[in-house]
């Protein structure tokens, strides 16, 4: 990812990527970067999110090609005759369980079953290799993309990286290379790739799996550098670091050079530190569930006396959604071959487990309507109910999320 100097600026600017940048709703995924044949790299810009450096004027066809796909301009998701649920949005299958393998359970974010689902597809033959995000060798608190194809680099991969990821970048190597890959990117990743199939035929070829994840949004590195701070950890002295993991919900673990251990709780890594680093797309996203994959997977919650999650420290159990016909196969698949152990799970139970993918779909629209009101240019979202959904949230909640988002924008708070 290089840096872009004076002499490199364009004459012409993308206009897609101007609008997109300029209303700061980038979701950093790196389509743009490839499908610009290197006009566009992706740079880690202030203070830490992966954003597109143009360095070359785009040809029309590629401003097109980059107009459709990106998630910061416009996302639409079709029901294609599926239950449709207004909040959890369309599903075939819906299971808790837990990968059966005991590493793979306590090395995840929760229960597993993300990672049990990958083996599964590679030991059965069904892909030959899965792109995904593991930790970057080179910054213990960033991301890379890698090419797993055994079970032990899935678990090496395995549990979540609250810092910019864009696994995207890995897909051409992959495609190259000719063989069946399973996906697993952020919700925004796979909804990325479903409209970058339209454009290039090899994607539903080779592609035979999407995974996701429910996604809370991305941090910048300064939110990981805030962390640090707390914990007191010199980043020139860190080996690895794991956002959380080794439990569930885990701890945030700094490991240094010289051995040692430091952690802090989930509750204080996410909860107090790295949620209010998350860049502005993702507070403006209408798909934090992962409704374009074929299989998505999210923490089965315990709820407290008031419905809200708890976080005491236990076995990892995995909330898992079959999106389509072929996820609830795969899903079927697994466990008929022990590689994962699930029961039904009912949709009404859910809103408590997930309370902030409730606040993110109910509080939508009345943001976007703040933008709108100040002139500003703004995503638009098809598919996703955000007029009913608002309605649920109540006219006071909305006024107040309509007036913060508009103290926001008019720079009067950070």
């Amino acid at each position: 990812m290089n840096a872009l100097t004076p002499n490199s600026v364009p004459r012409v600017r993308s206009a897609t990527l101007h609008q997109v940048m300029a209303s700061d709703t980038c979701a950093g995924c790196g389509a743009c970067a490839i499908l610009a044949g290197g006009a566009v790299q992706m740079a880690m810009t202030p203070p830490g999110y992966l954003r597109p450096v143009q360095q070359a004027e785009l040809s029309p066809q590629q401003e097109r090609a980059i107009r459709l796909v990106c998630p910061g301009r416009h996302l639409a998701l079709a029901s294609e005759g599926r239950e449709e649920h207004l909040l959890w949005g369309p599903y075939v299958a819906l299971r808790t369980g837990h990968a059966t393998d005991s590493a793979l359970r306590r090395n995840g974010s929760s229960g597993g079953v993300l990672s049990g689902l990958l083996v599964h597809l590679l030991e059965s033959g069904a892909v030959d290799e899965v792109v995904q995000t593991a930790a970057s060798l080179a910054e213990p608190t960033g991301t890379r993309g890698v090419h797993s194809t055994h079970r032990d680099e899935v678990f090496a991969a395995a549990g979540s990286r609250y810092a910019p990821s864009a696994p995207l970048l890995e897909l051409e190597r992959a495609l190259e290379s000719g063989r069946r890959i399973a996906f697993v990117g952020k919700p925004c990743d796979v909804a990325t790739l479903r409209q970058m199939a339209k454009l290039d035929p090899r994607i539903d070829r080779q592609v035979r799996i999407t995974l996701s994840f429910f996604c809370a949004g991305i941090p910048s590195a300064a939110g990981a550098r805030e962390v640090l701070g707390k914990m007191g950890v010199d980043p020139s002295q860190l080996a690895a670091f794991r956002y959380r993991g080794d439990g569930w919900p885990g701890f945030a673990t700094a490991t240094q050079k010289d051995g040692s251990e430091v952690r802090m709780s989930y509750r204080d890594s996410w909860g107090a530190i790295l949620s209010r680093h998350v860049q502005k797309r993702c507070k403006l996203c209408p798909d934090g569930i992962g409704s374009f994959a074929d299989l998505v997977c999210a923490d089965a919650w315990h709820t407290d006396a008031e419905g809200y999650p708890s976080f005491e420290e236990g076995e990892g159990t995995s909330l898992v959604i079959a999106r389509t016909e072929l996820g609830a196969r795969c899903l079927q698949e697994a466990e008929a071959q022990g590689a994962v152990r699930t029961q039904p799970f009912d949709i009404r139970t859910l809103e408590p487990m997930q309370p902030g993918q409730v606040r993110k779909r109910r509080f939508l629209l009345a943001r976007l309507m703040a933008m709108r009101a100040l002139l500003k240019w703004a995503p638009s979202y098809d598919g996703f109910f955000l007029a009913r959904n608002a309605r649920q949230a109540g006219f006071r909640q909305n006024l107040r999320q309509f007036s913060g988002m508009l103290i926001r924008e008019l720079g009067l708070k950070s």
